[in-house]
């Protein structure tokens, strides 16, 4: 077994601060950017973490922010919290899709103005009705089913005045996984560019 010198201790304690300022080194810059970043499942700690980058930045100045999001959705509440958020703050919020965009995803990425949604030439879009485990009393059922009637109401309503869809369209395609492409998100109203390079943001 290799016993370490006193030397191997001090050089891994001038390493320490080396890395604490390059860490923090690439933490300013990316904050610069007025770059958000959405990627895995969408719970109550990545919204959080989520809505106090954007409120930051909206601190720090009404330049547009760009919101990158590659997931698969997650908790219903959660993505609410973003996606009122984005609406609530002062600066312009261009949410880019990368990878795949669905569910609770989906929702945070329609929070921007049509003209504000763009994605990446690979990215897949996947709606589909919010859904949750109804347990419990015959009592407690009667109010959970309500409360899922309510939510795809909800659901209905937000998507529909997004794309230019009715109510009745996405509640009908949104039955079951609703898979759409680049091409096919254009058309349906849900996504407003397809953009390969930074360069193809508005100023």
């Amino acid at each position: 077994m290799r016993t370490g010198t006193v030397n191997d201790a001090m050089s891994g304690e001038e390493e320490a601060p080396e890395r604490d300022e390059s860490a923090a080194q690439i933490a300013s810059l990316f904050f610069r950017s007025r770059n958000v970043i959405i990627a895995g499942r969408i719970d109550d700690k990545l919204a959080q973490k989520t809505v106090t980058h954007l409120l930051a930045l909206a601190e720090d100045g009404d330049g547009p922010i760009n919101l990158f999001i590659s997931s698969p959705g997650g908790h219903v509440e959660s993505g609410d919290m973003v996606h009122d958020m984005i609406r609530f703050i002062r600066p312009t919020v261009r949410t880019i899709g990368s990878g795949w965009v669905a569910s609770a995803g989906a929702l945070i990425f329609i929070a921007a103005e049509r003209e504000n949604r763009f994605c990446l030439p690979n990215t897949r879009f996947l709606l589909h009705q919010p859904s949750g485990g109804i347990g419990g009393t015959a009592t407690d059922m009667q109010i959970q089913a309500e409360q899922l009637r309510l939510m795809r109401e909800r659901f209905d309503r937000m998507f529909a005045a997004a794309t230019g869809q009715t109510e009745e369209r996405i509640r009908e395609d949104t039955q079951r996984d609703f898979w759409l492409n680049t091409e096919q998100a254009l058309e349906y109203g849900l996504l407003g560019r397809v953009i390969t390079s930074a360069d193809e943001l508005p100023e």
